[in-house]
């Protein structure tokens, strides 16, 4: 069988004016009901507005609007895979049909978004990470089993063993942080090891890709829920991505747990960063476009590649803080503010690797001529691989215009091939080249990555616990005594009632504040509940406390006022609660 690529692979080429039912032009569609399945008809291909026209009636109806969405999605994720068989292009089509009805059938996810598009959403991110179909198809699926809609053992059936395996593990891998009472750096450094040691590396990175998905719509959550996710994210699952190699998924992990945790000094940090503009245009803009006009102008470089690609990008926020604050570096002496990644596609011949590693080296001569190269901060990691198989080419250039001092701007050069290693780690590496195979070889896998855990974590000893000191013994037993007016050892809907409303809030309050914190549906808080609760406050406010500490700390090294238009522009990115 074929792989399908496109959509013109799904509609075969017709007479002009010709109709036929889409049964027969999509026989794969069978999960769609006969009843919605009208006419459809090709008019002249260069007629734009009959295609348009056909496109609109597919919409109308809802058995084509099921198509539209099969179709778009596919071609969506099979471009942003550089690797694709027949097979997996069969296994996504099957996982594609049997999500996208039952996705479109659901109630929205909690927080807002169709559960289809949450699905899509994960499958993509799990595509540019080049992971293999079957962890593509466990992100398309895991919403429909999460949902009860459909079981693993009907996945199995109807999808396949393997993608049924990782859902799973994924399932398994959710309530991880569970299994401990207190999440310190200990537990923390337990949980990873046993994640590395007692999981399918896929699954894991599936659920890496969930929480990152997680992470960025999370606004729905009330405060203290945020916080206390981040600091999961930030204690098991950004060193978990370091681990397995997956930086782009660790890096932004860290950011946006950061941006929860101490929003205000995240605030001041990408202000800082952002501040760096020539005009309406950022620096970053500018020189990205500069570079790839010069690399594309080079007739050289022309011969070797047929496709060349600039990424810019700032440096991340929660790495700047730390570089400011733990490290006691001055705002000059930060590097990589700026950084630009150039990704170079080799022409296709028997020494594809050979010409893309002349095409880096290449690209390396086109910056020397653009800007000032700083020799000590060159890294040839093509020449000199790193002991996982990283390779590319870092190098760092002053940038500096007519006598103002800028940071360094760090540049990475790579081909399409070794960026698919740096984005998707080592574990997406080896199947890319074909599986793990040896247990020997995954067993010096999983140590590699279990040290690397460790190191990453390391950066993270100064951040807080779940450990509650705050409260003395006694004083919790106190307040609980103070609200339970009837002494019947339990605080009710209406005695929590009675005092949010003499604080001004309202009995709507109350009963989502019962909801909460009512872990056994009750209607009534325990003193179990309520010491939980008084805990979670403490928290908050050590939370808060260290937020004013740092925010203090980096307005005196980044002389920034909390009057600046550049705080009050930014902030209202971050809502209210981050400007008041």
């Amino acid at each position: 069988m074929v792989a399908i690529t496109s959509v013109e692979a799904l509609f075969p080429k017709l007479k002009v004016g010709e109709c036929v039912p889409k049964s027969h032009l999509l026989p794969l569609s069978s999960s769609i009901p006969q009843q919605q399945r009208p006419f459809i008809c090709r008019a002249e291909a260069s007629a734009s507005n009959a295609s348009t026209a056909t496109a609109t009636a597919l919409e109308q109806s809802g058995g084509g609007k099921m198509v539209v969405e099969l179709v778009g999605a596919f071609n969506q994720l099979t471009q942003e895979i550089n690797v694709l068989s027949s097979s997996s292009s069969r296994l996504l089509f099957k996982s594609l049909k049997l999500s996208i009805p039952i996705l479109q059938a659901l109630p929205h996810a909690v927080d807002g978004r169709p559960l289809l598009s949450k699905a899509l959403s994960l499958a993509l991110l799990l595509a540019h990470l080049q992971m293999d179909a079957e962890v593509i198809s466990a992100g398309l699926l895991i919403q429909v089993v999460e949902a009860g809609a459909i079981s693993i053992y009907q996945v199995r059936d109807r999808i396949g063993i393997g993608t049924a395996h990782l859902l799973h593990e994924s399932l398994r891998l959710k309530n991880i942080p569970s299994k401990v009472d207190v999440l310190d750096d200990d537990s923390a450094a337990a949980l990873r090891k046993f994640c590395l040691t007692y999981y399918d590396i896929r699954a894991l990175i599936l659920d890496l890709a969930v929480k990152l998905d997680t992470m960025r719509h999370l606004d729905y959550l009330p405060r203290y829920q945020q916080q206390m996710l981040s600091l999961e994210v930030l204690k098991i699952y950004s060193p978990l991505a370091h681990a397995v190699g997956t930086n782009y998924l660790s890096l932004e992990l860290e950011d946006l747990s950061f941006r929860y945790l101490f929003p205000y000094s995240y605030l001041y940090v990408d202000t800082w960063l952002r501040s760096y503009k020539t005009g309406n245009k950022s620096l970053i803009d500018i020189y990205k476009e500069e570079l790839l006009q010069a690399l594309k102008a080079d007739p050289i470089l022309a011969d070797m590649v047929n496709g060349i690609s600039v990424k810019g990008r700032y440096k991340s926020r929660y790495s700047t803080m730390k570089k400011l604050l733990r490290d006691g570096r001055k705002p000059e002496e930060v590097n990589d503010v700026l950084g630009l990644r150039v990704i170079l596609n080799p022409r296709s011949g028997i020494d594809m690797s050979q010409v893309g590693e002349r095409a880096c080296y290449r690209t390396h001569e086109i910056v020397q001529s653009l800007w000032k190269e700083m020799p000590h901060r060159t890294k040839d990691y093509i020449a000199r691989p790193k002991a996982n198989g990283y390779k590319s080419l870092h190098m760092a250039v002053d940038v500096s215009d007519n006598g103002t001092p800028r940071p360094l701007m760090e540049i990475q050069i790579r081909t399409t091939e070794m960026d698919m290693l740096a984005t998707g780690g080592t574990a997406a590496h080896s199947l890319y080249k074909g599986g793990l195979t040896d247990p020997e070889e995954a067993k010096r896998l999983k140590t590699i990555m279990i040290a690397a855990a460790e190191l990453a974590a390391l950066r993270l000893k100064d951040f807080p616990s779940t450990i509650h000191k705050g409260i003395e013994f006694g004083q919790g037993d106190e307040v609980f005594r103070l609200l339970d007016k009837n002494g019947d050892g339990k605080i009710s809907i209406e005695e929590l009632m009675e005092v949010m409303e003499e604080l001004g809030a309202s009995g709507e309050d109350a009963r989502e504040m019962m909801q909460l914190l009512d872990s056994n549906s009750d209607g009534s808080l325990s003193t179990d509940e309520f010491d939980l609760f008084q805990k979670q406050v403490e928290f908050m406010r050590n939370l808060e406390d260290k937020d004013v500490k740092y925010k203090a700390m980096l307005n005196d090294k980044l002389q920034l006022a909390d009057n600046s238009g550049l705080i009050q522009v930014y902030s209202k990115e971050f809502g209210d609660r981050l400007a008041n």
